[in-house]
């Protein structure tokens, strides 16, 4: 009998065989795998799978971008209709109906006077009243401005369909063409 605490020797020798590294890792991946009929059946399933799924995966990827899209409009009609709703609630305001009449209409209250200049470019810069207001009044006292209602004598519709014939059958000329011809 052994007892414990006692060492046997063991009497199994091993012998050093020479390997290369190749022929070892084959050795080891041949003894850790093999094709058997139920891992070929696996791999079969796994590469059917993945043809299988693959288009379904695009798919979810591409509604998944419609649905941000249509959520990212979602948001911008919700805006705008803040927005709208806010204009609607200006309107509301009698005060902010006054200042809109005044700034796109131009009304005034009744005892208010409105000043509106009508042609800037035309105005005598030398006047020495000091006043614009004057200098108008001045002219349409004098006779510069007519008080009757008249006519033109050109046909605007006319002139209005020859400038549209002409725009579209005029050729535009290029600077080259008009330094060669001088």
């Amino acid at each position: 009998m052994a007892r414990y605490g006692s060492k046997k020797k063991s009497t199994r020798s091993v012998a050093a065989r020479p390997q290369s590294k190749v022929g070892t890792v084959r050795e080891r991946v041949g003894t850790r795998f093999s094709w058997t009929p139920a891992t070929m059946i696996t791999i079969g399933l796994m590469v059917f799978s993945v043809f299988t799924l693959a288009p379904k995966i695009g798919e979810y990827f591409t509604m998944q971008t419609q649905i941000a899209q249509l959520q990212a409009k979602i948001d911008k009609a919700k805006k705008n209709l803040e927005d709208i709703t806010a204009e609607k609630k200006r309107w509301d305001d009698p005060v902010y109906i006054r200042a809109q009449a005044r700034d796109r209409l131009f009304y005034v209250v009744p005892g208010e006077i409105s000043y509106l200049v009508l042609d800037a470019d035309g105005l005598n810069l030398s006047d020495t009243s000091g006043t614009v207001g004057a200098m108008l009044a001045a002219k349409k006292n004098s006779g510069d401005f007519s008080q009757s209602i008249g006519t033109t004598k050109k046909d605007w519709a006319k002139g209005l369909l020859q400038s549209v014939i002409q725009a579209g059958l005029d050729q535009p000329v290029s600077k080259d063409k008009s330094t060669a011809t001088n």
